[in-house]
């Protein structure tokens, strides 16, 4: 399964791991994703969305019917 929030679409980044010897190594950076359920009234059913802590922050402020009407608009499905 691909590590990508559905809002934000956030992935994993690369990078290096730096020793103190300076010695430099490659990893991966992950997004912190939570799978978490959101009510939506007007379809009176919940949805179950794998988002990262900021859209969980993102959809606290906005409000679910605006995050996924913005979604539907950009062609993902909900």
């Amino acid at each position: 399964m691909a590590k990508v929030c559905v809002v934000t679409g956030k992935k994993p980044m690369s990078g290096n791991n730096v020793s103190h010897a300076n010695n430099k190594t490659r990893r991966r950076f992950e997004p912190n994703l939570q799978y978490k359920r959101f009510w939506l009234p007007s379809e009176k059913r919940w949805v179950r969305m794998r988002v990262s802590a900021k859209a969980i922050k993102i959809i606290n402020k906005k409000g679910i019917e605006s995050v996924v009407a913005q979604m539907r608009k950009q062609g993902k499905k909900v």
